[in-house]
């Protein structure tokens, strides 16, 4: 019988500044074109995805710019650059409504999480609108009034 994992053990990377820089409007997943050493290093979660976006390209294409895969530590001159742009693999449709929603003024594409699916690896990408520096005291405040009334309710236990 097959041990079914946890979410968690499948989960690569996240970028846990884009909650905090963004709202994020829309949530879409995509898949990744990647070598096989970039495998091997994302199965060894070493990425970083902290100020990476997606650029379009071309007509049909969009590429994930500045995320940080490290090099396989077992790797030949064979292995891969850290931060070269990497094709995303999605249907066109998909790619001409991001490439649209993205053109208006302040919205952008964001990568949230990286993670398995089976076998292959996969991409949550955001549709994100830029927070104000009141915006993110706000949802700071929000989070610690959570976090205090979780401590509340487990101190009457």
């Amino acid at each position: 019988m097959k041990k079914k994992q946890s979410n968690n053990d499948n989960i690569i990377s996240t970028n846990r500044k884009a909650f905090h820089d963004y709202n994020v409007l829309e949530k879409i997943e995509a898949g990744i074109k990647l070598t096989g050493t970039e495998v091997k290093s994302c199965r060894a979660k070493t990425v970083n995805m902290q100020d990476s976006y997606v650029n379009f390209t071309g007509m049909y294409t969009a590429m994930l710019i500045n995320t940080h895969i490290s090099p396989y530590d077992n790797g030949n001159i064979f292995n891969h650059n850290p931060t070269r742009p990497r094709q995303l693999l999605m249907h066109r449709l998909e790619i001409l409504k991001l490439r649209q929603h993205s053109s208006e003024k302040g919205l952008t594409v964001v990568p949230l999480k990286m993670y398995f699916k089976g076998s292959l690896i996969k991409i949550e990408l955001g549709l994100c609108r830029g927070k104000s520096y009141s915006d993110k005291r706000e949802s700071l405040k929000q989070k610690q009034d959570m976090l205090d009334v979780k401590r509340a309710i487990s101190a009457r236990r």
